[in-house]
């Protein structure tokens, strides 16, 4: 046994001192050497994509930021403008009347059920076509006319600036080859409305704020709005608001609405039991 153990010991320490040839030697086939190249020239080309999409990215980042305080600015400055001219006309002793809205947002909270043809086509054509949806709506002779004929199955009136982005912030969706898609980075607003100056969020909410030239692209690419019903639910719906009821004209008090219907929608505790005391057992 301990003639076999020193064989196996030998060839141990044979097995560990073999001197392997040295590997520098040998012969690199020449389809790995085009392999190689090849790669390392897409890994350099990839590089200097990523570096200049970065820089893009950056300079894309610097023009929205300076566009949003432009606009910032024109509406501060109107702001400062509409103040004065009250002042001015109330130390004339008049009244100054400012300009009319030009956008509304309209909301749909009345069901299909004994809806007439004619007012079922119109909430499909002003896309109002589920409960709690909403729109933006460029107001003139047609699309006023479009309202009244509406106007007992919606609420509407105008939305500030603020609410406006509020809503597309919160609850914008973009339509993009027939999709919803969640509006999330400013590249997917480039994509689709890029052409017609577009190529941010801020952009997008200052064209349906002020009504802009491409109101209509803009507004067609977002997705009717979908909104939770408003805590405390409606008052009535069978009464015009003017009367303490909630359909029709809101005008400025339709803020106050978004801002209930953006909240998320709560279960009352109390459902189970509203649902289950009358079937008690015995």
């Amino acid at each position: 046994s301990s003639a076999a153990s020193d064989v196996y010991k030998r060839q141990v320490s044979t097995q560990s001192t073999w001197d392997f040839r040295d590997m520098s030697d040998k012969v690199v086939p020449e389809l790995v050497k085009k392999k190689e190249a090849r790669d390392a020239e897409l890994k350099k080309k990839s590089d200097e994509e990523k570096i200049k999409k970065k820089a893009d990215r950056k300079a894309k980042l610097a023009e929205c930021i300076k566009r949003g305080e432009k606009w910032y600015k024109a509406d501060l400055a109107e702001k400062k403008a509409l103040i004065e001219n009250k002042r001015q006309a109330k130390k004339a002793g008049n009244y100054y009347v400012p300009a009319e809205a030009k956008v509304a947002f309209v909301v749909r909270i009345k069901g299909i059920n004994t809806l007439h043809p004619k007012p079922r086509k119109v909430l499909s054509l002003l896309r109002l076509r589920q409960l709690h949806n909403g729109v933006f709506v460029r107001l003139n002779k047609a699309t006023i006319q479009m309202i009244r004929l509406i106007e007992p199955y919606v609420t509407f009136g105008y939305p500030s600036k603020e609410s406006i982005s509020k809503l597309i912030y919160k609850r914008g969706f973009g339509k993009v080859n027939g999709a919803r898609i969640p509006i999330q980075t400013n590249e997917l607003i480039e994509k689709e409305l890029g052409k017609f100056g577009i190529i941010c969020i801020v952009d997008l909410i200052h064209e349906i704020a002020e009504v802009g030239p491409h109101f209509k692209e803009a507004n067609n690419f977002l997705w009717a709005f979908k909104l939770n019903p408003p805590k405390g639910g409606f008052n009535c719906k069978r009464h015009a608001f003017i009367q303490g009821g909630d359909w029709g004209n809101r005008e400025e008090y339709i803020n106050d609405l978004i801002i209930n219907m953006l909240q998320p929608f709560q279960y009352s505790n109390n459902l189970t039991s509203v649902f289950y005391t009358h079937r008690t057992l015995p």
